[in-house]
């Protein structure tokens, strides 16, 4: 009965709008006037002024039928041109017809034809508490991150040289001689990651995560979110959404992991909870955040689809704050001991390591960690981390240009 109901409502409404439409056609041809009908209520008012002038005496016998001839003629000639307006008029009334029934045709079956093809013909109302139940329904039944994978293509391995592929073997093997090793497991969950091999380096990280037990920070369960989140390019599964929430226990308002809750929310149907997430990261800032440009392009359509009326702060206009030892830093560590400056060198590139590896950055941040990996010279993770830039900025050449001066400055690029 329902989609009946609409059908018929839409129809009338259509036929309504075509109806006017046509009206206002027919009506702005019917209030045309044509100059010649003017003239001719003229000369019948000049005609009668005539005949009440030779009654009063003012006008002779002569001048009256002088006078009548004149103004007889000027009817004559403004009956013919009347006469000759609705002859070519005839032509003129047939397209306006024309144009107001096809004008018809095309609103109604226009509309339906669109309808057709976007809308959803008989489907019941939906109410919030319906809708609310559908999203439960869909959150409940995703897919695990095994099931999502397995639908989606191949991803092609990156090209390694022989030197870093060496590396890696050594530190596989380092590890499985000493798997309770934190640091070691660390080592290889980064690198496995960024040689494309999600899932050895999700066993990686979820062993670095078992061996510290209760001192895992919201970093390292978020790692894991990312590792999952990127392998699956984007979804976010539920293996994912655990480890998400890790983090936020440990970090209750980690911006990174509040950023990601927010993308799966708007995947299971709930913008209502992803524009409460993002429009505060939005207000919080800073400007120069990773996850700020992405809020910025997707939050107007997120709060149209939360039904709020919303509109996006200001960007505040700040130079974006690079961590990472600048050559400044380099230049005022020369009065320290040997010692003391390569720890605060390493310490400086290990956190800017860390935070680009789980958060992504600039395409400085990026040079500027090529760049002190040859200072140091590491010259191999400096390589390593050159090919992976190689692959992560290949689509935006200016992007790669600014990496690739860290790694000239390394030597490990021409």
């Amino acid at each position: 009965m329902r989609p009946m109901l609409f059908w018929i409502i839409a129809s009338l409404l259509a036929v309504l709008v075509a109806a006017l439409f046509a009206l206002a056609l027919f009506r702005a041809r019917a209030q045309t006037e044509h100059p010649a009908e003017y003239d001719l209520r003229v000369y019948r008012d000049q005609l009668k002024e005539v005949e009440r002038d030779v009654a009063r005496g003012v006008l002779n016998g002569d001048d009256a039928v002088r006078i009548r001839s004149e103004v007889s003629r000027r009817v004559l000639t403004a009956d013919a041109q009347l006469s000759k307006a609705a002859q070519s008029d005839e032509q003129p009334q047939g397209l306006t017809s024309f144009v107001a029934f096809s004008s018809a045709f095309l609103l109604i079956g226009g509309a339906l034809a669109l309808y057709l093809q976007i809308g959803s013909p008989g489907q019941d109302d939906l109410p919030h508490k319906a809708r609310l139940a559908a999203s439960q329904t869909l959150y409940a039944e995703r897919d695990t991150q095994a099931a999502f994978l397995a639908r989606l293509p191949a991803r092609p391995k990156p090209q390694i040289d022989e030197t870093y592929s060496d590396l890696i073997t050594k530190l596989r093997n380092a590890v499985a001689e000493k798997p309770d090793e934190i640091q070691g497991q660390q080592f290889l969950a980064t690198s496995e990651a960024r040689l494309g091999n999600f899932a050895a380096a999700q066993k990686a990280q979820t062993a670095v995560i078992t061996l510290k037990g209760d001192a895992a920070t919201a970093s390292d369960h978020l790692t894991l979110a990312q590792m999952l989140i990127t392998e699956a390019q984007g979804y976010v599964s539920p293996e994912a959404e655990a480890s998400l929430r890790a983090a936020l226990a440990h970090t209750p308002n980690h911006p990174v992991a509040r950023y990601f809750m927010g993308q799966m929310w708007v995947q299971n149907d709930r913008p209502d909870k992803t524009f409460a997430l993002w429009s505060k990261l939005l207000t919080e800032g800073p400007e120069s955040a990773p996850w700020i440009a992405p809020i910025r392009q997707g939050i107007d359509d997120i709060a149209w689809l939360a039904g709020r009326e919303y509109t996006q702060p200001e960007p505040v206009s700040t130079a974006p704050m690079l961590s990472g030892p600048t050559s400044e830093d380099i230049e005022n560590s020369s009065e320290m001991s040997e010692e003391e400056r390569q720890d605060m060198i390493r310490g400086m590139v290990s956190r800017l390591s860390d935070r680009l590896a789980t958060e992504g950055g600039t395409p400085d941040e990026w040079s500027r960690l090529i760049g002190a990996y040859g200072i140091l010279g590491e010259t191999e993770r400096a390589k390593a981390i050159w090919n992976e830039a190689q692959m992560r900025f290949a689509d935006k050449p200016e992007a790669l240009a600014t990496v690739r001066q860290g790694a000239v400055r390394a030597g490990v690029a021409p």
